[in-house]
């Protein structure tokens, strides 16, 4: 069993930033990938961020490329999302989530109960 606790939402600017944790209780910390998704009203949950097990291979969403990243640090068991030149369009929940490969396909087993970003024009 694994539980995750987001932190680090608000309320800010665009172009602003924001740097969302997510602290991950366990010691089998180290044995999942990490992936934030989001959440925006009326919308479909979408993955924003992944990272691997040794935190060397991330891979983003193409619309956070190039203004999010996504960081682990093992001695913390805490996964962080840096989010810089915030959009309005970045509005959203924001989850952190465990990752396994299964099957070839991701599956995500844990979730944290978000927190909320919300950027202003």
């Amino acid at each position: 069993q694994v539980q995750l606790v987001e932190s680090g939402g608000g309320l800010v600017q665009a172009g602003g930033s924001l740097r969302l944790s997510c602290a991950a209780s366990g010691r089998t910390f180290s044995s999942y990938a990490m992936a934030w998704f989001r959440q925006a009203p009326g919308k479909e949950r979408e993955f924003v961020a992944g990272i691997s097990r040794s935190g060397g291979d991330t891979s983003y969403a193409d619309s956070v490329k190039g203004r999010f990243t996504i960081s682990r640090d093992k001695a913390k068991n805490t996964v962080y999302l840096q989010m810089n030149s915030l959009k309005p369009e970045d509005t959203a929940v924001y989850y952190c989530a465990t990752g396994v490969r299964r099957g070839g396909d991701w599956a995500y087993d844990y979730w944290g109960q978000g927190t909320q970003v919300t950027v202003s024009s």
